[in-house]
């Protein structure tokens, strides 16, 4: 699906003109064929192309061509999600490369938030050269900075797949993110669902997620992996435990579970055995002692003081805090919990990365982010803010071709097939062309990374931490700018 439509009239004779002049492949005519084919509209630039010499529509001889926008993209996403940007990132997932300019691939049209906030040379000087070559920038983060004895765990980009449970989406969609972390070098989490076997050959690659409801956890699946991820909160629903609705608890699901197939399944709030920071440090020191290899890592929503309960997961013996801010894009939330409960992921991460350097700690810690994250520039701002790197989840299910319907919770699930459990429609979506379309997500998204910090003269994404300096925030006042405050 495109941004634009092209309409061919019946007056068209099939001269060809307008496949002969089109750079972007929109007009085919075959050779043998005596007519021209329907149009490629998803290639269409639009009105960029009319400001050129080769504008199918002011060059057919019988005027038979006329452009439009396309209803049905305008009808999709929402202001956090907009059309652009769900057209944008299918572009990504299909190329592998940078959307081309028609297509808003940086933020959406929400009006605050990231959208609201920009690297001060976007305002300033937006066509400022390349600085550093690519070649020499490095993307890749260390996760062990405790210096506990445990081994180091490296990932190639600043980003890694958010937990998703076998049941809220299909085995495709946990097997797809599970290869192109491979892929990547990086991680893909399992939510709190269980272990598929079918994960075990990307074991190095799998968080293994320890959530309040404790569906599938068991000795075996933690000395798996490399990594653990303890599950407080998350930033869309603080307060409340996941829930699995009947319909989605399918026969396989139920049996990876432990549960009763057609049932309701919820998670209780809070793990009833944590009421303080030494509980927490025995839940973490269990990990530990179950899994010697393994980094734990701590996922905790974002409320108002979110930068003490970083600073005590710290001294609980966490290798990585994991910040869910309120965007986070849960199918399963109540929209009250998700629009008035969590603070803000760009909030967040500037007050515990400020308060864990006043606590001399900064350095000891990974600090990652998520609830939110659309986009490269989404994590780049973040990073900027005091983050480390970040994770997303929502920007991988649109990659694989969610429209933003939010039927992922209800009946049989996402008509797609991607966060589905019904096995017709799980059908719908290939394991290879999945595991192709996240593969080529993270190559843009590194890509449009390494523009930015080269533009920005860094050489590794670790020089960009905490330089909110470089950001400025765009006022509702026409041509105003202001500096985003340390």
């Amino acid at each position: 699906m495109g941004k634009y439509k092209i309409d061919r009239l019946a007056s068209c004779i099939s001269c060809g003109r307008c496949a002969e002049v089109c750079p972007q492949g929109v007009h085919v005519k075959p050779g043998g064929y005596a007519f021209t084919v329907r149009p490629h509209d998803y290639q269409c630039v639009g009105p960029e192309c009319a400001r050129t010499d080769r504008f199918c529509v002011a060059l057919c001889p019988q005027k038979a061509l006329s452009l439009r926008r396309n209803p049905s993209a305008e009808c999709m996403g929402d202001p956090r999600w907009s059309s652009d940007l769900i057209l944008a990132t299918w572009h990504e997932a299909a190329t592998g490369h940078e959307p081309p300019p028609h297509l808003e691939c940086r933020h959406g049209a929400s009006g605050g938030g990231f959208d609201k906030l920009r690297f001060k040379f976007e305002v300033e000087d937006p066509e400022r050269p390349a600085q550093v070559p690519a070649a020499e920038i490095d993307t890749g983060l260390d996760l062990n900075h405790r210096q506990d004895g445990r081994p180091q765990v490296h990932i190639d980009i600043p980003i890694y797949g958010g937990g998703m449970s076998f049941g809220s989406v299909s085995i495709h969609t946990i097997l797809a993110k599970a290869r192109a972390a491979s892929a990547w070098n990086s991680f893909t989490c399992t939510g709190e669902g269980g272990y598929p076997d079918r994960l075990k050959p990307y074991d190095d690659h799998v968080i293994t997620q320890v959530a309040t409801g404790l569906f599938g956890v068991r000795e075996e699946t933690i000395q798996r992996v490399r990594m653990v991820e303890f599950k407080y909160a998350q930033g869309a629903k603080p307060g409340l435990g996941g829930h699995l609705l009947g319909d989605k608890n399918t026969p396989p699901v139920a049996r990876m579970r432990e549960a009763v197939a057609g049932n309701a399944l919820f998670s209780p709030f809070p793990f009833h055995s944590v009421y303080s920071v030494e509980d927490h440090k025995k839940h973490l020191d269990w990990i530990k002692e179950v899994n010697p290899r393994c980094l734990v890592s701590v996922k905790v929503s974002t409320p108002t003081d979110v930068d003490m309960v970083a600073v005590g997961s710290y001294y609980a013996g966490a290798h990585i805090i994991h910040l869910d801010g309120s965007y986070g894009g849960t199918g399963a939330a109540p929209d009250i919990a998700k629009k008035n409960i969590a603070m803000p992921i760009e909030f967040a991460i500037p007050k515990v990365h400020k308060f864990l350097l006043a606590e001399g700690i900064r350095d000891a810690v990974t600090l990652i982010c998520s609830g939110g994250i659309r986009t490269p520039h989404d994590v780049l701002k973040a990073v900027a803010l005091g983050a480390d790197g970040a994770v997303i989840g929502t920007a991988e299910m649109v990659a694989l071709g969610c429209v933003r319907c939010a039927c992922c919770e209800s009946g049989r699930g996402c008509p797609r097939g991607i966060a589905s459990t019904d096995p017709e429609l799980m059908m719908q979506m290939s394991l290879e062309w999945a595991t192709q379309r996240l593969v080529n997500l993270h190559n843009a998204w590194r890509e449009q990374m390494v523009d930015v910090l080269s533009r920005l003269r860094m050489k590794s994404i670790r020089e960009l931490r905490g330089r909110s300096d470089l950001l400025c925030y765009l006022s509702d006042e026409p041509d105003l700018a202001e500096e985003v405050s340390r």
